[in-house]
């Protein structure tokens, strides 16, 4: 995702109690002049770089209005979580496919489920229950290294805690970075699973703290730490990684290049789509839903960041990835988001008083 500063844990936005304070006016109905039809305006809240292209592009083919609320996935959570009871959005797209399983298990998520060509990444990634919809996918972790400085490349996420990597790992700060939290998960899940994953993750990241791993606000800050040489490793989303290799030409001192390490995790960009909404605003939502997952939208997705958040895989056929994008993890898992999405605020809380 794109970076911003996180404002608040994602897992404890999803659980925060507190509540708008009085009542959200009726949503404001217009008509279009090339149709005579009434629509209301759409409002998207969105953590992804493209959403402000899209939905204009949105408008443009259906002459529905959408203002977006663009901000990092914590504050947005954040402010779903104020607004349980007298929500204020249309459609919430963001990264990370926990908080919407979260969501979904407190039935704010109206089901649907569009009618796309998906992929095999795409079929792995849908919820059973139609509840979200992937528009697309990186994967947490991407390793990127400094190979002007390093040549050893790990195998797996264990050579991490042996002496060549002794406090040279970075990694981002799941409380301010998005994306984090799926990646902890899925260590967790890879090492124990959903029976001893907590605890065998819990005693890896303590076992890489103690060899000096280092933590950063959000991909950006890990990436400069790397610029800087005070790293020699990061951990971060593969749009961000891959994204630093085509902005950054090689030097004698800085030369970036991602590795993958098995099994990476698939990190989806996601779009749910808020049951409390009007009816006639649920129809509209389906219908932008529509337009992300097609052609059309997904060329605007690819268009918007093309060294950032377009570095996506797609998970729909017929899209074919930026060809600054390596060829698909092979070695990579889909954690399960209804099982690890509420234990969010629980592990986040863990790592900040533990690893941080």
């Amino acid at each position: 995702m794109t970076q911003r500063t996180h404002l608040a844990a994602a897992g404890a936005a999803i659980t925060a109690i507190a509540l708008l304070a009085g009542c959200s006016a009726s949503p404001s109905t217009t008509t279009t002049a090339a149709t005579g039809a009434s629509v209301e305006p759409l409002v998207l809240y969105a953590a992804v770089a493209y959403d402000a292209n899209v939905a204009k592009a949105f408008t443009k083919a259906t002459n529905i209005p959408v203002k977006v609320v663009d901000d990092s996935t914590g504050p947005l959570l954040t402010k779903v979580a104020a607004e349980k009871n007298n929500p204020q959005w249309s459609l919430l797209w963001a990264d990370g496919d926990t908080a919407f399983a979260s969501l979904d298990q407190q039935h704010l998520l109206l089901d649907y489920a569009p009618k796309a060509s998906w992929n095999t990444v795409g079929k792995d990634l849908l919820p059973s229950d139609s509840s979200y919809t992937p528009t697309g996918t990186t994967v947490m972790a991407a390793l990127i290294y400094n190979s002007a400085k390093v040549s050893s490349v790990p195998g797996s996420y264990n050579d991490l805690l042996t002496a060549p990597y002794s406090g040279k790992v970075g990694m981002n700060d799941p409380s301010q970075s998005g994306p984090t939290y799926p990646f902890i998960a899925g260590v967790m899940n890879q090492l124990g699973g959903k029976s001893k994953g907590i605890a065998a993750g819990e005693a890896y990241f303590t076992k890489l703290k103690s060899n000096g791993l280092k933590v950063y606000p959000t991909n950006g800050d890990t990436l400069h730490a790397l610029e800087t040489g005070q790293i020699n490793y990061g951990l971060i989303q593969s749009s961000a990684a891959t994204g630093e290799t085509v902005k950054v030409k090689p030097t004698a001192d800085y030369a970036p290049k991602v590795a993958y390490l098995p099994k990476s995790t698939l990190l989806p960009s996601v779009i749910g789509i808020d049951k409390a909404a009007s009816a006639t605003q649920q129809a509209e939502a389906k219908r932008f839903v529509d337009f992300a997952v097609s052609p059309a939208g997904q060329k605007v997705m690819q268009a918007a960041d093309s060294s950032g958040d377009s570095l996506f895989w797609p998970v729909v056929n017929g899209v074919t990835a930026l060809s600054q994008l390596p060829t698909f993890p092979a070695a990579y898992q889909r954690i399960d988001p209804t099982y690890w999405g509420p234990l969010q605020s629980q592990v986040v809380t863990w790592f900040d008083a533990s690893i941080k």
